[in-house]
């Protein structure tokens, strides 16, 4: 069924053909996604239309800079590596304005085109679909280790910055405005038992022993296309949160996510574990496409990242927990805890493998420097 909207904002963008099909695309959690079809002399393109949500993002100029600043110099390295810039980085369309998006309605759109014979997995299936991912966001990188990071704004402010994040806990303790912190004395012991632990890779920072880098923020598995043929990771989607931080952002939060042998909910603390093979898996292909693009310091700190990412994504939860679940979505009053004890669980178990998982990442870094 035509959107007749959708069809308004399409023709701000100057899409020329007549819409064949406007199909909704479920999946995304922030913003609303439409696929549209043209016909134009024959030939039928797809295309994504979406309205930004400027209740999350509040600046689509500073939001959209980055994006299409990101993805022309992804297209132009692509290009040079003889790849395939239509299909391994996103492409966005401007408006008849000149801008990349368009207030319609009130509502702010842009216009990007779809990546047709591709997929992408909801859950790791495999050890090689889990290394394909690590290669797929190893290229991206690698492809933007060289990027101009005055042209990017930081869009979230303090994102990634543990120390902060301990900083609101301690607030939030101190508020206790739901009456909660008693019972989690020895979550909040956990965490700042890990002080240093948390400002670690951004002291390395301040003494320029690691960079600024393009940082993607969400590297979960979905948000990387593979290619229907040959199954390779061909495109990194999702680019909101993109903006300047740390490589070890990336390949931390990947592992957290990818790494944990249950789900991040799971109540049951003896299922967390840390799959040792997949973050071996996801480590190799990152390290087969980056490795020479990286410090070694920061190569010295990946293993580390997996625990810091972790952390820190258990302090989140456990803030939210004290201040009353006004971040996260919850479907039960512990919701919140159970996953914080997750994270806290999954990141005793990575110090318990710290070694073999830094041993894991020299082997593979001395494989792919020669």
């Amino acid at each position: 069924m035509m959107n007749n909207e959708i069809l308004e904002v399409c023709r701000c963008f100057n899409i020329k053909g007549e819409a064949v099909s406007c199909e909704s695309v479920t999946g995304g959690h922030i913003n609303t996604t439409n696929l549209i079809v043209f016909n134009h002399n024959g030939e039928n393109k797809q295309y994504l239309v979406q309205e930004i949500n400027t209740h999350v993002f509040r600046n689509p100029d500073n939001l959209m800079s980055n994006i299409v600043s990101v993805t022309q110099y992804l297209r132009n390295k692509i290009a040079e590596a003889g790849g395939n810039p239509d299909r391994e980085t996103l492409t966005f369309l401007p408006a008849k304005d000149g801008n990349y998006y368009y207030y319609y309605n009130n509502k702010c759109w842009r216009i990007y085109n779809y990546v047709d014979k591709a997929y992408t997995f909801n859950f790791i299936e495999n050890n090689t679909c889990f290394e394909n991912a690590g290669r797929g966001f190893g290229m991206f990188q690698r492809h933007l280790s060289d990027y101009p990071m005055h042209n990017l704004h930081e869009t979230i402010k303090d994102f990634h910055n543990t120390p902060k994040r301990l900083e609101n806990l301690r607030k939030s303790v101190e508020a206790d405005v739901k009456g909660r912190a008693a019972s989690v004395e020895d979550e909040i012991r956990f965490v700042f038992d890990r002080t240093e632990d948390a400002k670690y890779v951004l002291d390395l920072h301040k003494k320029g022993l690691i960079p600024l880098r393009v940082t993607h923020n969400d590297t979960k598995l979905n948000n990387i296309l593979f290619d229907k043929d040959t199954n390779e990771a061909i495109c990194v989607i999702d680019l909101d949160t993109i903006m300047p931080g740390l490589s070890l952002y990336d390949f931390g939060d990947a592992i957290r996510f990818g790494g944990n042998t249950t789900f991040e909910d799971d109540d049951n603390l003896d299922n967390v574990k840390i799959s040792i093979e997949l973050f071996e898996s996801f480590a190799r292909g990152f390290l087969s496409a980056c490795a020479k693009a990286l410090t070694k310091t920061e190569v010295d700190c990946l293993a580390f990242s997996a625990k810091l990412m972790t952390f820190e994504c258990g302090v989140r939860f456990l803030t939210d927990y004290i201040d009353g679940d006004v971040y996260f979505k919850t479907k039960y009053p512990e919701h919140n805890l159970v996953r914080a004890r997750n994270q806290f669980r999954l990141v005793e178990e990575m110090e318990k493998h710290l070694p073999e998982m830094n041993a894991i990442i020299e082997k593979l870094y001395n494989e792919y420097v020669k």
